[in-house]
């Protein structure tokens, strides 16, 4: 083979040279600080030898809540909130993921794989009540909540998984008032 580089690895090694100065470059400027007593070469130094050099330092702004996101309802995970409650209407995919510490409609508490041909009201009714007192501490009867829940139905009878389904259990309040924080306690 000749020993003459192709042309585009010429220019993939300038670039590469490129990115490594410009990376080194970043780093001994961040890394100056200012307490060398080599002279700055910033505008501010290089107008006038009588001229101050002003340092500016730039700070971050403290993070936002974040806003809403859409979710598919089958992967709501336990802890998450959601801004409306849970969909009843089987055409419904999506739903909108919302943060705990605003106003929101559910929480998902539970998530509990269940038997193909057990994923039905009263299993679905036990699992999410044990579950209610487990992430609450506290019984479902007497609380501010209202329990529901979505069952994720992979009715795949032919695979060897005993456990295809899936109960996701929300909480709502009673008044069917917006929530604000977690029920977790």
């Amino acid at each position: 083979m000749d020993s003459a580089k192709h042309p585009m690895c010429a220019l993939e090694d300038s670039c590469r040279y490129l990115g490594v100065s410009l990376a080194a470059l970043a780093l001994l400027t961040a890394c100056d600080g200012g307490s060398s007593d080599a002279p700055s070469t910033s505008p501010a130094s290089t107008t006038s030898a009588q001229a101050a050099v002003t340092t500016t330092t730039t700070v971050a702004a403290p993070p936002t809540a974040q806003g809403p996101r859409m979710e598919k309802w089958i992967e709501l995970q336990v802890g998450e909130c959601l801004s409306d409650a849970p969909p009843s209407d089987p055409s419904v995919v999506t739903v909108s993921v919302v943060d705990c510490a605003t106003a929101h409609a559910a929480e998902v508490y539970l998530r509990a794989d269940v038997e193909v041909n057990a994923a039905i009201a009263d299993v679905a009714d036990r699992e999410c009540a044990a579950g209610f007192t487990r992430y609450t501490g506290q019984s479902v009867a007497g609380s501010p909540f209202v329990v529901s829940y979505l069952i994720d139905s992979n009715q795949d009878r032919t695979s060897a998984n005993p456990l295809p389904s899936t109960v996701i259990c929300v909480l709502t309040a009673s008044n069917a008032g917006p929530l604000t924080g977690s029920a977790r306690r």
